[in-house]
C-alpha cells in the first residue's frame, strides 16, 4: 500500500495550494479518506475528510477555505485550499481508512506572511 502525497511548497498568505494524494494497493472507493496536518511542536490534527460516499467534514479553522474532494477513477484525493494564512503552516498527510489505516509520507506547506 502506499500513499503519495504532492503539492506542497511555499505560498504567501492569502493564496492557494491544491494537495494530491495518488493511492496504490487499495480499493480507493470503499476507503474513507483524510487530510491531516502537523505543525511543529504541536499534534497532528484532521484537516478534512470525505467517507467513501463522498460526505465531507472540516475543521472550524479551514471551513470555507478548504475543499476535499475524491477522485474513484484516479485514485486520488485532493485538498484545494485557499486564503491561506501563516497558520496554516504544517506538514500535511494524506490518510485512507476502512479495515486498516494507511498514511502518506507528508508534504510540506509554508505560508509566509
Amino acid at each position: 500500500v502506499q500513499l503519495q502525497a504532492s503539492g506542497g511548497g511555499l505560498v504567501q498568505a492569502g493564496g492557494s495550494l491544491r494537495l494530491s494524494c495518488a493511492a496504490s494497493g487499495i480499493i480507493f472507493a470503499v476507503n474513507n479518506l483524510g487530510w491531516y496536518r502537523q505543525a511543529p511542536g504541536k499534534q497532528r490534527e484532521l484537516v478534512a475528510s470525505i467517507t467513501s460516499f463522498g460526505s465531507t467534514s472540516y475543521a472550524d479553522s479551514v471551513k470555507g477555505r478548504f475543499t476535499i474532494s475524491r477522485d474513484n477513477a484516479k485514485n486520488t484525493v485532493f485538498l484545494q485550499m485557499n486564503s491561506l494564512k501563516p497558520e496554516d503552516t504544517a506538514v500535511y498527510y494524506c490518510n485512507a481508512r476502512n479495515r486498516a489505516t494507511y498514511w502518506g509520507q507528508g508534504t510540506q506547506v509554508t505560508v509566509s506572511s
